[in-house]
C-alpha cells in the first residue's frame, strides 16, 4: 500500500511539474529517478496448480508442509551476474496461502552458518552426564540422531558452497576462550596450524578431565497437602540442566564444533557471548548481504540466539534452510512434527528453503 500510494504522489508531482514547464515555457524538466538502491516489486500472485509438499525430500527427519492454496510470486532478491539461486517460499493468511519465489543471488556476497553444532557425544569427550544430566537434544540418543542429520543432511550442503560462498560460520555458546581461540578462527584472530594442534591437545585434556556424573533421580519427594501438583514440579521438573544433574563446571567446559562436519581453516566460529554487533560488523566488513541458515534447534538457539534469524533478519537477507535444521523434540523419538511445526511458524516473517532448492551454477564450483 505504501508502495502504491508514494508512486501516485512521485507521478503526480511530476505531471504537475512537467505542467508548469509547458505552461511558462521552461522546457522539459528532468525525470525524477526512484530513491538510489530501491525498485517497485510487483505482488503479483499466480495460483500454483497441484502444489507438491515442501520439504519432503527427508522424511525421516522432516514431516513434510502440505497447505491447499500455493501462489507463484516474482523474484525477492534479483542480483545482476548471479550464480546461486534460491527458491523460497513464506506463509501469508493474508494471502490464505503459502508464497513461492525464485531468488537469484551472488553466492560470494552469500554466508553459510550453522546455528550451535555442538559436539556432544561425538567422541571429543564432552559427553552427556550420567545417570540424568541433559544437554543439547537431551537424551544421548537424540543427540545421535542430531549428530546422523548432521552427517547426512548439513555436511554436504555446507561442502557444497564453501569455495564459492564469501564465508562459512558456526555459532556455539560462551566466549573465545584460550582453547577454542587457538582452535578456530574467530572476528579478531586466525590460529596458525601450531595453535590449532595445541589447542587440539588442550580441549582433549579438559573435557577428558571432566566428571560427567550427577546426582540420581530424587527417591521421594515432599508434597504439600493443598498444591501437592505445584510442590511435584518444582521438585521434579522436566528439564534440570543444572549442577544438580549435570555436574557444576559442566557449562563451563569449552563446547567444540561437531566432529560431524568439517571445520576448514578459513571457516569462523561466532561465540554468542559477543552479542549480534560484532557478528553484524564482520559480516559487513565482508560484504556479506545474503546468509542461508542452518543448525540447531529450529524452535530455540536457532531463532533467538546471537547467530539466530530473529537477530540476522535485521539486517541481511535470510533464508532459512529447513530440512537442514532440528527441532528439539520432547516426548517423541523423532523430531518430524517439531520441526513442521516451527518452520511453519517461522514462515510468517522469514523465507523458507530446502537443500534442494539451493542452486549453485556450475561455473561458480
Amino acid at each position: 500500500m505504501r508502495f502504491a500510494e508514494n508512486g501516485w504522489k512521485a507521478r503526480y508531482w511530476l505531471l504537475w511539474q512537467l505542467g508548469l514547464g509547458i505552461c511558462f515555457g521552461l522546457g522539459s524538466l528532468p525525470v525524477v529517478a526512484q530513491e538510489a538502491g530501491t525498485r517497485s516489486y510487483s505482488n503479483r500472485l499466480v495460483r500454483i496448480e497441484n502444489p507438491k509438499p515442501l520439504l519432503a525430500d527427508h522424511p525421516k527427519f522432516f514431516e513434510p508442509i502440505i497447505e491447499q492454496a500455493h501462489f507463484e510470486a516474482p523474484a525477492i532478491v534479483d542480483e545482476p551476474q548471479a550464480d546461486l539461486h534460491v527458491r523460497a517460499w513464506r506463509f501469508s493468511y493474508n494471502a490464505r496461502g503459502i508464497i513461492e519465489m525464485p531468488n537469484h543471488l551472488q553466492a560470494a556476497h552469500t554466508a553459510v552458518i550453522m546455528v550451535h553444532p555442538w559436539g556432544i557425544d561425538d567422541g571429543q569427550g564432552w559427553d552427556t552426564p550420567e545417570p540424568a544430566g541433559v544437554a543439547d537434544f537431551c537424551t544421548k540418543e537424540k543427540n545421535h540422531l542430531a549428530a546422523e542429520h548432521t552427517r547426512t543432511i548439513v555436511k554436504p550442503f555446507i561442502n557444497s558452497l564453501r569455495a564459492a560462498s564469501g564465508l562459512v560460520l558456526y555459532s556455539l555458546p560462551g566466549s573465545c576462550d584460550p582453547i577454542r581461540r587457538k582452535m578456530y578462527r574467530s572476528f579478531q584472530h586466525t590460529p596458525t596450524a601450531i595453535e590449532r594442534a595445541e589447542g587440539a591437545k588442550e580441549l582433549d585434556k579438559v573435557l577428558r578431565e571432566f566428571t560427567y556424573k550427577g546426582q540420581p533421580l530424587p527417591d521421594t519427594l515432599q508434597l504439600s497437602k493443598n498444591t501437592p501438583v505445584i510442590e511435584y514440579f518444582k521438585q521434579f521438573p522436566g528439564l534440570d540442566a543444572g549442577d544438580r544433574y549435570n555436574n557444576a563446571g559442566f557449562w563451563k567446559l569449552p563446547i567444540p564444533v561437531t566432529t560431524d562436519v568439517d571445520v576448514a581453516p578459513s571457516d569462523v566460529v561466532i561465540f554468542d557471548a559477543e552479542g549480534y554487533e560484532p557478528l553484524k560488523a564482520f559480516l559487513k566488513a565482508n560484504d556479506i548481504r545474503h546468509v542461508l541458515l542452518t543448525g540447531y534447534a529450529t524452535d530455540m538457539c536457532f531463532c533467538r540466539t546471537t547467530a539466530g534469524y530473529e537477530n540476522l533478519s535485521k539486517d541481511f537477507n535470510v533464508f532459512l534452510v529447513a530440512d537442514a535444521s532440528l527441532a528439539t523434540f520432547p516426548s517423541n523419538t523423532s523430531p518430524r512434527f517439531a520441526v513442521n511445526a516451527a518452520i511453519s511458524y517461522a514462515a510468517l516473517n522469514q523465507l523458507v528453503t530446502q537443500v534442494s532448492w539451493v542452486k549453485l551454477d556450475k561455473a561458480a564450483r
